[in-house]
């Protein structure tokens, strides 16, 4: 089995159910996003390529893994042998670190206000970043929102002003105001994600209230311009209702503008709880259709030195998993 087809098929279902020797070690656990308060996940690779799989006891996924890091995993019949990668915080090679893990929205598919987590301190911050910087190759920044947008972009811009002098390449995805690409190019930020989430405004809006779908895309525009190409992501969950049509058009706009879609497949959760996640099928279906907007417009996620799409872990992403 190629390995696109069976990251498809690992990613459909999501999960895995972890044996064998310990592996605390290897389990990266999540203050943000869906997968936010579970059980922690697992980055099993083969080669270069690695898929993260969130840790459940009734999986019919099975990771063994037979002591350090060496692990193999048992699918559909198939005996895969790899191992398992060493998160730093939440992903491999990078300081991928939650500033707020509380959040004044609530965003169907989110856990982040159902858990309620704290703000760490720009030297809790540090010292996480401290006790991984030898094993790291960039940081990467997200955040909830504690009070306001306008209060935690402040906040952030504090703490990622910290961060610089460990003169690592930064990416941050925070929900923006008008002028977050400015402020974070001033402080040297290398790379931003703003996320769109849903492929329609009209999803958006039922799923995320209170936010703004158009503003979202003013400033994905205005952060190309900052950034360049190959420097602005945006996440787009598959899974929310919409059509492959809608999606198809959401991904080839984005690609259009110079912005690199993160592909994420719906962890359902929090309201979504027990809404089915997207078929491999499909999966592979929308990434054919990614690989071609972002070869049409002159894009390669290969470029990408932090956050999600340099991981690669939670999705399929075109020139990394071919």
């Amino acid at each position: 089995m190629q390995w696109t087809d069976l990251k498809a098929r690992l990613l459909a279902v999501g999960q895995a159910y972890l044996t064998g020797e310990p592996a605390e070690n290897y389990i990266a656990r999540s203050a943000a996003g869906p997968g936010a308060g579970g059980s922690g996940a697992v980055f099993f690779a083969v080669g270069s390529q690695r898929v993260k799989l969130a840790i459940s006891p009734v999986s019919s996924i099975e990771i063994a893994h037979r002591g350090d890091g060496t692990a193999v995993l048992f699918f559909e019949g198939q005996r895969i042998p790899g191992y398992l990668l060493e998160p730093g915080f939440h992903c491999p090679d990078q300081a991928f670190i939650t500033v707020t893990g509380s959040c004044i929205f609530s965003c169907s598919y989110c856990s982040v206000p159902r858990i309620g987590g704290k703000r760490k301190t720009i030297k809790e911050i540090t010292e996480m970043v401290e006790s991984v910087h030898d094993h790291i190759h960039a940081i990467s920044i997200t955040s909830g929102v504690l009070t306001s947008i306008e209060e935690e972009e402040a906040y952030v811009l504090d703490v990622v002003e910290h961060l610089t002098s460990f003169n690592l390449p930064i990416g941050v995805s925070i929900y923006p105001t008008a002028t977050t690409p400015e402020h974070l190019k001033e402080l040297g930020v290398a790379e931003v994600k703003f996320n769109l989430e849903a492929a329609t405004p009209e999803i958006f809006s039922e799923l995320c209230p209170g936010l703004d779908y158009g503003l979202l895309w003013q400033v994905l525009d205005r952060s190309v311009q900052l950034f360049g190409k190959n420097r602005v992501f945006s996440n787009v969950i598959i899974g929310l209702g919409e059509t492959d049509s809608e999606l198809e058009n959401c991904i080839t706009n984005l690609a259009s503008h110079g912005v690199i879609p993160v592909l994420r497949p719906l962890n359902p959760v929090a309201k979504l709880a027990g809404t089915p996640r997207p078929s491999a099928e499909r999966l592979k279906k929308i990434f054919a259709i990614h690989e071609r907007a972002l070869a049409e417009a002159g894009l390669d996620p290969r470029l990408a030195v932090t956050m999600c799409t340099n991981c690669a872990g939670c999705d399929l992403v075109p020139g990394k998993d071919a």
